[in-house]
């Protein structure tokens, strides 16, 4: 049976796409295989973040499928290897942000126990989430279209919203008009973490 590390691993190298060799070397050094998907919410179990990426990817696969079958002329602007490379990589920026600790926490008798859980330290390269994930898989020499930057960009969409200024929310408008590729990662993000990993 194959590994969550193999399954993702081979999902990327399935896009054919120059840079992929250098995005899995990196992203197995910085942790990314190990790392949670979030320290109290979905997934905050070691590996969690490669099972949250590759949920996204499944939902975001079958999501295409639905919106092609219901307006093929969505086919051109979501075509599956961007749809593989946007889903599996919008959250490479929480490769290096947590931190395994023992926290105390109350068990079902109310007594204080021992507990493995997380940390966040954003002091190595703080930058904004979806900004940091673009620039981490551009560093490492992946060829990104502008669709998928922009798809790893926004797909935080509402939660990055309320911290942000007009000018920001005006682009993330524009570029949702052109992008398609935008709300299906939000919507495949949103229902892997709510439904899938509840």
């Amino acid at each position: 049976m194959q590994t969550k590390r193999e399954e993702f691993n081979e999902l990327l190298r399935m896009t054919n796409r120059e840079g992929v060799e250098y995005v899995i070397e990196d992203l197995t050094s910085l942790g990314f295989f190990e790392a949670p998907a979030s320290s109290v919410f979905h997934l905050n179990i070691e590996g969690g973040l490669v099972e949250h990426s590759l949920n996204v990817c499944k939902v975001a696969l079958e999501l295409r499928d639905v919106m092609i079958k219901l307006d093929d002329s969505l086919r051109d602007s979501l075509p599956k290897d961007s749809v593989i490379i946007a889903s599996l990589l919008h959250d490479v920026c929480k490769s290096d942000i947590y931190k395994p600790v023992i926290k105390k926490q109350k068990n079902q008798y109310g007594v204080w126990v021992d507990k493995p859980g997380y940390n966040l330290d954003y002091s190595n390269f703080p930058l904004g989430h979806g900004e940091k994930s673009v620039i981490m898989l551009l560093r490492s020499g992946l060829d990104l279209s502008d669709y998928e930057i922009m798809a790893i960009r926004w797909h935080m969409h509402s939660w990055d919203l309320p911290f942000q200024s007009a000018d920001i929310k005006a682009n993330l408008d524009a570029a949702k008009k052109q992008c398609p590729l935008i709300a299906l990662i939000i919507a495949a993000d949103g229902l892997a973490a709510n439904m899938l990993e509840k």
